[in-house]
């Protein structure tokens, strides 16, 4: 048979949500310019950008398992399962605004993931051709959305964006705090569903089959490849650069050095050109699609690799099974470590927080739990979705 397990095909993902955590924890801790330089790091060409637009769009694959995987939940059962969902978006946002009132450098992404689950709900009874259709049309339109909408907003709400984390008191200034999970902030939602839609559609498909897998893999790899070619020509022989380096900001930034890793601080409003780059974070379509492509292959590698070296992924599918209690335990880890003297060395740091998370997840594994914040969001959506069809038995 060409269908593994639907075990199997859990802890590929498992494992790709460990590559996403431990990819994430790396661009906390690492530096991802050479000290004293515009040059880009390693870690930051590597998984600026990448990892957390894994983080999302494994989190459009679990959506998509939890609303019946290859054939979709409808009527009551949907109902249930949309019930759920709510709960635990609230849940993660909660505690994205708890952790977001600790001293740290961190773009902490719960809140907004929270937000992603929310905004994803009437898509969750859609089946992979549809999803595919959504996600293709929102990686395409909704950055050129932003930008129409950007100087609009910026004019219309003071100030634009929270310069920080969202926290429980921004609440006091809504318009501001919409904006900015949407709009202006680190991770905004509008262009950030798309990822989220290629996700779901991802977790719509035969995933246990090797021929799927495969054509995930190769069909990943040519987008993000070709959104990096496509965004390279744009830049180069069309004049694109050029045109930005006369820009306000363009001129005043390393700009060529920041396109391998982001353009935060980086006014992007003023010129076309600006939807032509693909630096991480800058919520362009070359920037979406590449990430998107680049998801779908290490989603798809984990996945093939599960087939014969199940157990070699365990350092990645032990920790990528609790990844909302290893990544808070980090963000807290992270501000602790960010008040001492001297700051310890980032390389230890970042290995020791690794090594960590691996025993933690293996651990609770092999005593058959789940982690602690795990276990919160799952009862209480399940108590929330079982409430639903209680009340229609």
């Amino acid at each position: 048979m060409n269908t593994k397990p639907a075990s199997a095909r859990l802890t590929g993902i498992d494992a790709a949500r460990g590559v996403a955590l431990f990819g994430m924890m790396s661009t906390h801790v690492l530096p991802l310019y050479v000290p004293g330089t515009s040059e880009p790091t390693w870690t930051a060409l590597l998984f600026s950008g990448r990892a957390s637009a894994l983080f999302a769009v494994v989190a459009g694959v679990g959506l998509a398992l939890l609303t019946g995987g290859r054939a979709p939940h409808h009527s009551l059962l949907l109902s249930a399962d949309r019930r759920g969902i709510t709960v635990r978006a609230l849940i993660i946002a909660g505690i994205g605004l708890v952790l977001g009132g600790l001293e740290t450098n961190i773009a902490i992404i719960l809140f907004h993931y929270g937000v992603l689950f929310l905004v994803a709900l009437p898509f969750t009874g859609l089946r992979a051709g549809a999803l595919g259709a959504w996600a293709a049309g929102w990686l395409l339109l909704s950055p050129v959305a932003a930008h129409l909408l950007l100087p609009v907003v910026s004019a219309a709400v003071d100030p634009p964006s929270l310069g920080s984390n969202p926290v429980f008191e921004h609440f006091l200034v809504p318009l501001t705090l919409v904006t900015d999970i949407f709009l202006t902030g680190y991770y905004p939602v509008l262009q950030w569903l798309g990822l989220v839609l290629v996700g779901m559609m991802i977790g719509r498909l035969d995933l246990g089959r090797l021929g799927v897998q495969a054509a995930l893999l190769g069909g990943g790899a040519l987008a993000a490849v070709g959104a990096k070619l496509v965004s390279a020509q744009l830049l180069g022989p069309a004049g694109g650069l050029a045109a930005l380096l006369e820009t306000s900001d363009g001129s005043r930034y390393p700009l060529e050095d920041m396109l391998d890793v982001g353009l935060t601080g980086v006014d992007q409003s003023d010129s076309w050109w600006w939807l032509a780059v693909s630096a991480p974070h800058s919520g362009t379509t070359p920037d979406l699609v590449h990430v998107a492509g680049s998801a779908a292959a290490v989603i798809a590698v984990c996945l093939l690799l599960t087939r014969t070296f199940r157990l070699a992924l365990l350092p990645l599918s032990a920790p990528g099974a609790m990844t909302l209690t290893l990544y808070s335990l980090h963000v807290c880890v992270m501000s602790w470590a960010d008040q001492l003297e001297p700051l310890p060395d980032p390389l230890l740091l970042l290995w020791l927080q690794i090594l960590v998370a691996i025993v933690i997840g293996i651990l609770f594994q092999r005593i058959h739990s789940r982690g602690p914040l795990e276990l919160l969001t799952s009862g209480a959506s399940g108590a929330a979705r079982e409430g639903v069809l209680e009340r229609h038995r």
